[in-house]
């Protein structure tokens, strides 16, 4: 995994980070984790600045979630939980999940924006309930991107701080990452298997 990650920085540079950081939020298993570290190592190796590092991560990072927010807008909650019923098997989404992101949001508002960028998994799915509630979309982009950029910023620093120790743990983070990849597969499957659609009883 690592070596695909590295591999596609070299050849498209800042370009490479946010392609990588925009297909986070389409392909789960390629996680920021990995991938901002590593760009952040590479900037200490003078092959591009820090700050160029940050702004392409957060780019890319940015503009994967707009898809989720518009699919919420364009769908609405009651075509959300429609497509939930139907297709949820594949989705692993039923109907209530739908109804418990709405209310999450609707609790915590443009907060809920704010601070889900900086949970794995719920910094991308917090999308769709913003869409769901028609959160203005300047609102939306100023929110994420405040903190994409926190995120980013934070990963990235850390890879650039380790610096030449980076290739010591370099060593075990592609045998992890591939560890997680193959986990990420066997659980969709397993949630596939055994789903069981639930109706909500609105």
């Amino acid at each position: 995994m690592e070596a695909i990650v590295e591999s596609l920085m070299q050849m498209f540079g800042p370009w490479g980070i946010a392609l990588l950081m925009f297909l986070e939020h389409i392909f789960p298993p390629i996680p920021s984790e990995l991938i901002m570290p590593l760009a952040g190592y590479r900037a200490s190796q003078g092959d591009m600045s820090i700050v160029t590092v940050i702004v392409a991560g957060s780019v890319g990072s940015l503009l994967g979630v707009m898809p989720w927010y518009y699919a919420g807008r364009k769908l609405g909650e009651a075509r959300m939980k429609r497509l939930a019923a139907r297709h949820g098997r594949w989705l692993t989404l039923t109907e209530q999940d739908v109804d418990a992101a709405s209310r999450r949001f609707r609790e915590k508002g443009a907060t809920a924006i704010l601070v889900g960028r900086l949970i794995p998994t719920i910094r991308t799915l917090i999308s769709v309930p913003a869409g769901i509630a028609r959160m203005p979309l300047s609102t939306f982009t100023i929110f994420s991107l405040i903190g994409t950029v926190a995120w980013t910023s934070g990963l990235a620093m850390a890879g650039y701080l380790l610096g030449q120790a980076y290739d010591v743990v370099s060593a075990y983070v592609d045998p992890v990452s591939t560890g997680i990849f193959v986990l990420i597969v066997l659980f969709y499957g397993y949630r596939v298997a055994t789903f069981k659609p639930q109706r909500s009883d609105a």
